[in-house]
């Protein structure tokens, strides 16, 4: 640990662009890697769960209808069913095209752009554990050495399954309101930062956390009031969706 009392530098910068490129380019897409670089963004956000026959897919919900409009579960089709599908055109027809990416198309790209990346693992029910073991190999497989990383997740399952596949990997617990056991939780899964929800942090929260030498990043930050107010209580980033407006300018 470093810094004053001890805290853990948080690895990614103060700025991170949710879901790739924010409510500016499809979620979960090359397109919005691509733009969140070019608009200045250091570092990304995503999630990432498995198809059927077991490849890790950037998608957040466990249906594919609010992006693709297709039916079906990620969990239920293979790769080959995804790789067919469009995830840009319910965004906007000038995204039309833009495909699901897989995890390692987008560790490549994300590499190639310099950006620090924040891997949520989002398993669907029933493959939480198997998500997260598959997850936290792959990335420590093929992420550079010395690009920031910081693998999260809600799941504490899927969690305890990561750190166990690679147990030095920079780890993050996810909450939306912070629990009373929250050191506890992070301590039991080897997790050097907590992440959550900005409406729910309040002065004492933070300072409770910071104080034990854990940084603490904020979800999802939308206004320039939001975001001082957050900075001010001592978070150290923040996840955000415009980045036409907030973020490195």
């Amino acid at each position: 640990m470093s810094g004053p009392a001890g805290r853990r530098r948080y690895p990614l910068p103060r700025w991170i662009a949710h879901r790739g490129g924010g409510g500016l380019a499809p979620e979960n897409t090359l397109a919005g890697f691509r733009l969140a670089a070019r608009l200045g963004f250091r570092a990304a956000e995503f999630d990432v769960m498995l198809t059927r026959d077991g490849v890790p897919v950037l998608m957040h919900d466990e249906t594919l209808a609010r992006t693709t409009g297709a039916a079906g579960a990620v969990a239920d089709l293979d790769w080959a069913d995804l790789a067919r599908l469009d995830a840009g055109a319910r965004f906007h027809k000038s995204w039309a095209g833009e495909a699901i990416p897989r995890l390692d198309a987008v560790l490549a790209l994300c590499a190639d752009l310099g950006l620090g990346l924040n891997v949520e693992i989002k398993p669907a029910t029933g493959h939480e554990a198997r998500t997260g073991e598959v997850v936290a190999a792959l990335v420590a497989a093929r992420w550079p050495a010395g690009l920031p990383l910081l693998v999260s997740s809600f799941c504490e399952t899927a969690l305890a399954a990561a750190q166990e596949a690679v147990p030095g990997q920079a780890r993050a617990l996810l909450f939306e309101t912070v629990p009373a056991d929250w050191a506890e939780r992070l301590a039991r899964l080897g997790c050097l930062a907590l992440h959550a929800r900005a409406a729910d942090l309040d002065g004492p929260t933070v300072a409770a956390v910071s104080a034990a030498g854990v940084p603490v990043a904020a979800y999802t930050v939308n206004s320039a009031a939001e975001a001082d107010r957050c900075f001010a209580l001592g978070v150290s980033a923040l996840f955000t969706d415009r980045l036409d407006g907030l973020g490195p300018v």
